[in-house]
């Protein structure tokens, strides 16, 4: 069974004054870095979602996948993208760049209960998912119609729920903040920060 890991870099990171979130350090190294190395292990092909010039992520050695709909109209493009790009695959496994904390189980899980999406503390991360290929047609009837929420598009799937003991896995970080307590993570435990 063939997995590929796509990892959704195609935000604008607003919160953030804009730039590349995938890009800012966490711990002296690029925070795609930290998710690339988290999911690499777990699958059979990795795969960026992410819309400018590739080749500002040249270094990490992962085939850039830009949108295919135009606009930036969010991470529902980017699994789009994915599961165009990834046709021969029998499961396209999702995650945001800005999650560092990633578990070494989730693909497994993920494709074994899939379609389904993520979950911690009961809250659903749709973002973070295992698809088939072949939805990639709903996908793109549910973009045409003028829908962005990933949520209505994993409605259906079914849910796999991680602790969030001692640290949510799918911690994300949209702000300064955040990148701070994900730093203090990494210090105080070396183990959260590398897959």
């Amino acid at each position: 069974m063939a997995v590929v890991g796509a990892i959704l870099a195609g935000g604008l990171a607003r919160r953030l004054g804009g730039g590349d979130k995938p890009l800012r350090l966490l711990a002296g190294r690029p925070l795609l870095a930290h998710v690339a190395e988290r999911l690499r292990p777990q699958v059979d092909r990795l795969i960026l979602n992410a819309n400018g010039d590739p080749a500002r992520f040249a270094t990490f050695g992962i085939e850039v996948v830009p949108d295919s709909v135009p606009g930036n109209p969010g991470p529902l493009a980017g699994i789009l993208a994915c599961l165009e790009t990834a046709t021969d695959a029998d499961w396209v496994v999702t995650v945001p760049g800005d999650a560092p904390f990633l578990p070494a189980d989730l693909a497994m899980r993920l494709v074994a209960a899939g379609p389904a999406a993520a979950s911690s503390r009961g809250r659903r991360h749709p973002v973070i998912g295992a698809w088939r290929p072949g939805q990639a047609r709903r996908l793109a009837e549910l973009l045409a119609s003028g829908e962005r929420r990933v949520g209505v598009f994993a409605a259906d799937a079914g849910v796999v729920e991680w602790p969030a003991e001692p640290v949510d896995p799918f911690m994300n970080l949209n702000e300064p903040a955040d990148f701070a307590a994900a730093e203090a993570l990494i210090t105080a435990s070396a183990g959260y920060g590398r897959g």
